[in-house]
């Protein structure tokens, strides 16, 4: 007995299973890149909407969770863009804290990741975006290039002159010249 293929219907993945699961993550990626809490909330409750819009086509992706982030990281360059979100503010500490772990010294931790977040905030988006994805998401090289709509090759460039930049900005590392 033979199966007709046509017969059996592709079941795409549900837009709301696929927030179950990724939300967290959505929400802690825009928080990285906008630094608030509220601003990120916005971001990804506005690229869901569009995601919703479009999930038959969406659904149909091998990953469409990185179509998502991918969606969050445009429609981030595009409220840069806007001149009425251009102010990038500093995450609070209790934000900071959060995505911390907890051992040594709180003041210390706070202290280094506000001279973190400064000095990625100066980074363009695209640096940013890239070591984000990177260092606080684990996404590959591959990944990134998905969700940037780059090819690998130019996520690494983006890695390595936004961490040659860090490196130049880190006061800690720097060696005097005589």
């Amino acid at each position: 007995m033979s199966v007709d293929s046509a017969a059996i219907p592709v079941v795409e993945p549900a837009l709301d299973d696929l927030v179950r699961v990724h939300l967290a993550g959505l929400l802690r990626y825009a928080t990285v890149l906008t630094g608030d809490g509220h601003t990120a909330a916005d971001l990804v409750q506005e690229v869901l909407l569009r995601a919703h819009v479009r999930w038959t086509r969406i659904a149909l992706l091998e990953r469409p969770d990185l179509y998502l982030r991918r969606m969050v990281t445009n429609e981030h360059l595009s409220w840069r863009r806007r001149w009425h979100v251009r102010t990038i503010r500093p995450a609070t500490d209790e934000v900071l804290a959060a995505h911390a772990d907890s051992h040594g010294d709180h003041a210390d931790d706070v202290v280094h990741q506000d001279a973190m977040w400064r000095r990625l905030e100066a980074l363009p988006p695209r640096q940013r975006a890239v070591l984000v994805l990177r260092y606080y998401e684990g996404l590959s090289d591959v990944e990134i290039s998905q969700v940037l709509g780059t090819s690998p090759a130019t996520v690494r460039s983006h890695a390595s002159r936004a961490l040659a930049t860090l490196r130049d900005t880190d006061t800690s590392t720097r060696t005097e010249k005589r």
